[in-house]
């Protein structure tokens, strides 16, 4: 485990917050939460029936966590209540409100945190992103003056002299499909302040590109310099530059030579993707290339962190976005 993720441990132990693990169907977030619980990073809220607790928490010692059977916990009716005066403007009946919240246990966690009862969720070991995150959008909503909501893996790659000494930020890598130059411009500002929270170092942010300062002409790359653009307007005081490539983004020597004089080059520790292809297919090739660490998706724009896991985790994959969750919940 990298010190990186020891310092968010530590950080997460100072002021600790309840975390809610909806999956009870899936033994990794029992084996998450164990470890959690023993190594007291967070107060854990496991949602299922005894029935899927005891099938899936075999041998491993979950004591010290809440569990809530939505079907008999006290509060359930409030929580139902909650999701249809949230959705009344949509339609939502009270029966309708009751078969999603019974009925898929991301809904119920999402309407723990909007009624107060806990501070974040991570989910989607066994879900899509879509639906990790479309009911934490329909409850809890945008954080606001966020435009958009987008996800980062935090990636930690062993033995790299580049970045924040082998950390950075990646995004955004597992939800913005093919986002326009103002929605570029959100994911970069965003994950440079995500980076500043969780790595507590000064963001450098790369809008990448296959080009470097017109080296290829494509309206790709026009996307890319006019998000740049949007981006220092908005945020004058963010170190960022773009279109890089790259190798010109994160080695010294590169950045010198191709973009000199560039605040950013050779010294990237955001790297901002083009579009949602570029990012998956760069953060899984460094994870599985490089055997780095990668944390997320991580995601950044809603009002209380609801964050996702890749459906390729481990348990300590999971440990990790629930530390995390937890500093992003202290920032709240």
């Amino acid at each position: 485990m990298s010190a990186f993720l020891d310092s968010i441990k530590a950080r997460a132990k100072q002021d600790k917050k309840t975390i809610v693990l909806p999956e009870s169907m899936d033994r990794r977030t029992f084996e998450a939460a164990a470890t959690v619980l023993k190594e007291d990073i967070a107060n854990i809220v496991i949602i299922g029936t005894p029935k899927e607790v005891a099938e899936n928490s075999k041998g491993l010692d979950i004591s010290k966590a809440t569990i809530i059977d939505p079907y008999t916990y006290e509060k359930t009716e409030e929580y139902i209540n909650l999701f249809v005066e949230l959705r009344k403007s949509k339609g939502l009946t009270y029966e309708e409100a009751k078969k999603q919240a019974l009925g898929d246990y991301m809904y119920y966690a999402c309407l723990m945190v909007k009624a107060g009862d806990a501070d974040g969720v991570v989910s989607g070991a066994c879900h899509s992103t879509a639906n990790t995150l479309r009911p934490s959008l329909q409850i809890i909503k945008t954080k606001p003056g966020v435009k958009l909501v987008s996800a980062f893996f935090l990636m930690v790659v062993p033995n790299c002299e580049y970045g924040s000494d082998g950390i950075f930020i990646f995004a955004d890598s597992g939800l913005e499909q093919n986002p326009d130059p103002e929605k570029l411009a959100a994911i970069a500002a965003c994950s440079a302040e995500s980076f500043e929270l969780l790595v507590q170092k000064e963001a450098m942010v790369a809008m990448l590109s296959h080009s470097t300062k017109g080296s290829a002409k494509h309206a790709d790359v026009d996307k890319v310099v006019e998000a740049t653009g949007i981006c220092k307007e908005n945020n004058p005081n963010l170190k960022i530059d773009g279109e890089l490539q790259l190798d010109a983004a994160i080695v010294p020597s590169v950045g010198e030579s191709k973009a000199p004089g560039s605040p950013v080059a050779g010294k990237a520790n955001v790297l901002v993707f083009p579009d949602l292809d570029a990012g998956n297919i760069g953060y899984k090739l460094v994870q599985r290339l490089a055997k780095a660490e990668a944390y997320g998706p991580v995601t950044q724009g809603i009002a209380m962190p609801i964050n996702d896991l890749s459906r390729g985790c481990c348990a300590d994959d999971i440990v990790g976005v629930v530390a995390i969750t937890c500093v992003q919940a202290q920032a709240n």
